[in-house]
């Protein structure tokens, strides 16, 4: 809920910002700087008496529909759009995915600081869109594998040759599906994953059955055990990390649990 007229101060602020000249607005006649009520209401499609009003601190708390509109009319950043829902709501806004291809060098830099852990990132379709030598040692050279094939499920339940790489696969599988389900609603990409969700049933007999199951987790901190080819079994510890300012977006980080699993690690890298 809104706490006094903290959100009208905010918005009145925002509005006196924004450049009219810049929005094709005329520039003439202008007591004060920015954009008035009338022209952010108009830009948000909605009268300026309601506008006005949320300015004002009357009319109760607005609507998320409402705040979406105000955010695109005042060309709100996605860290100012939060802090809206914030003061209005007390909440921050759902998520919306945003479907990307790659993660940006700082990011990169992120997973290479893994040294002997390794780390993708991947979306929220499961798509892997960057990873770490330890990774490309360890679980896959990604680099190697088309784009659009280039998904944990995908991998998973259609290349048989990496199914013998997991002790106690049926149970693995069974997880990740839950959590994907889980994880597809939270990030908003319902509609985004379901044509990867109608491959993997017609292609996969057992991915077809656990998500009939309707079964939903969530990914946490877990323990897991890798038969590399190589090396033979591999332990390591799991943690997961939401990007900051892409929620669409996790890091996977694989820590081995001891200096023997590191001393594996580190020999597959050469």
């Amino acid at each position: 809920m809104v706490e006094g007229n903290t959100l009208g101060k905010y918005l009145k602020d925002r509005r006196t910002k924004l450049d009219p000249q810049a929005l094709g607005l005329p520039t003439t006649r202008r007591r004060t700087a920015g954009l008035r009520r009338e022209e952010v209401a108009m830009r948000a499609n909605m009268s300026t008496t309601w506008y006005t009003w949320l300015e004002q601190g009357r009319g109760g708390a607005p609507s998320a529909a409402v705040l979406d509109r105000l955010s695109e009319a005042l060309l709100l950043t996605p860290a100012e759009r939060e802090h809206m829902y914030l003061l209005a709501l007390g909440r921050s806004p759902d998520v919306q995915y945003k479907r990307g291809d790659g993660i940006s060098p700082r990011l990169q830099g992120v997973l290479d600081g893994f040294a002997h852990s390794p780390a993708f990132v991947s979306t929220a379709r499961w798509d892997i869109v960057g990873w770490n030598k330890a990774a490309t040692a360890v679980l896959a050279d990604y680099s190697k594998i088309e784009p659009e094939q280039r998904n944990i499920l995908k991998l998973l339940f259609l290349e048989q040759n990496r199914q013998s790489h997991f002790v106690s696969w049926e149970k693995v599988a069974r997880s990740l599906v839950a959590i994907f389900r889980g994880e597809m609603v939270r990030s908003g990409a319902t509609d985004a994953v379901q044509s990867l969700v109608d491959e993997l049933c017609e292609k996969s007999a057992e991915f077809r059955d656990y998500w009939n199951d309707n079964e939903v987790m969530q990914l946490g901190e877990a323990t897991k055990q890798l038969m590399h080819p190589e090396a033979g079994m591999i332990t390591m510890e799991l943690s997961s990390f939401m990007v900051d300012g892409r929620p669409d977006l996790k890091m996977l980080v694989y820590s081995p649990a001891t200096d023997e699993d590191v001393a594996k690690i580190k020999k597959l890298m050469g």
